[in-house]
């Protein structure tokens, strides 16, 4: 383990901020690369709501928290060390080129690199059962949840927004795999012409109207209720969240965004800010969970070897 304690060097290598599965990935590497790393954990991961995780190899079925438990014993297991705290803040020092991080309970980590790894958050549609029923039959990828779902009454109920639209009729579009009954409902959004013979190419049907709300009963989803009082039994629900990265920390550290309002990387998770890395959904809204792991890999890979061009450059003066 490299030790950074003494004179004007950084007491940590890297701080990962997010101790879900990109930040523990990364930590788990540089750990094992001797580096001296801390996990600040922060808040529930994105998919606590769900019981189970599916399409990540070897561990296909588990429930997201025993794969975390998993990865926090791993990367503390090497050294690293894991922080039940939040960030609040953190600055640069241009001069020395190492990082501040400032925690919600009051204390301070120094470093001299930052991997952001703090996910993204599901803005979902403002109807009533979404949110209750979220993780369990109201659903988002069929990838993740549709052989759970498998041969039921499924829907797919359109976007509030021109994006979430198109990420609702690809979703229908993908269903018919694991089911012959799926219904689209457009909800307040107009489908194109082009829309609908894709979709009834796919033997989709469309019921159009205004949604109201998803209808709940002794703790399970029943259907989907119209506003003009019609209800089409389903058992299940997939809809088209907003993706929003919860970027601040990298927004206040100065890092490039698209147009799109998430961050700029390179293939192995650089941002523009010279020693801050972001994995996982934070810049990646379609990662999943095996590829989230893999992206803070990377970035752990490169975070190295961005140390060892450090550690290894010659003074001016020596050369």
């Amino acid at each position: 383990m490299s030790e950074r304690n003494s004179g004007n060097q950084a007491a940590y290598d890297v701080v990962v901020v997010g101790g879900g599965a990109a930040g523990l990935s990364a930590a788990l590497v540089l750990s094992r690369a001797r580096r001296r790393v801390a996990v600040v954990k922060g808040g529930a991961p994105r998919n606590a709501p769900a019981q189970h995780m599916h399409g990540f190899l070897s561990r296909d079925g588990l429930p997201p928290r025993e794969l975390l438990a998993t990865g926090a014993a791993e990367v503390a297991g090497y050294g690293g060390e894991l922080l039940d705290d939040d960030v609040v803040g953190a600055e640069k020092n241009e001069d020395t080129g190492e990082f501040t991080v400032r925690l919600a309970a009051g204390g301070r980590l120094t470093a001299r690199r930052v991997l952001v790894a703090t996910g993204l958050r599901d803005v979902l549609p403002d109807l009533p059962g979404a949110r209750e029923r979220w993780g369990a039959d109201v659903l988002h990828c069929p990838y993740c949840h549709g052989y759970e779902v498998r041969d039921q009454a499924l829907g797919v109920l359109g976007g509030v927004e021109p994006g979430a639209l198109a990420r609702a009729v690809h979703v229908a579009l993908l269903l018919p795999q694991w089911s012959a009954d799926v219904i689209f409902f457009p909800h307040t959004m107009e489908l194109t012409p082009n829309d609908r013979d894709r979709l009834a190419a796919r033997g989709v049907r469309v019921v159009s109207g205004e949604v109201a709300r998803l209808a709940v009963e002794d703790g399970g989803l029943r259907g989907v209720g119209l506003a003009d009082g019609r209800a089409v039994p389903r058992s299940a629900v997939f809809v088209a969240p907003t993706f929003a990265p919860n970027g601040d920390l990298l927004a206040a550290l100065g890092c490039e965004t698209g147009q799109d309002g998430w961050v700029v990387t390179d293939a192995r998770g650089r941002t523009s800010v010279p020693g801050v890395w972001a994995a996982g959904n934070v810049a990646d809204p379609s990662a999943q969970v095996i590829s989230a792991a893999g992206a803070g890999s990377v970035a752990a890979i490169a975070i190295n070897g961005d140390l060892v061009d450090e550690e290894s450059a010659v003074p001016i003066a020596a050369r």
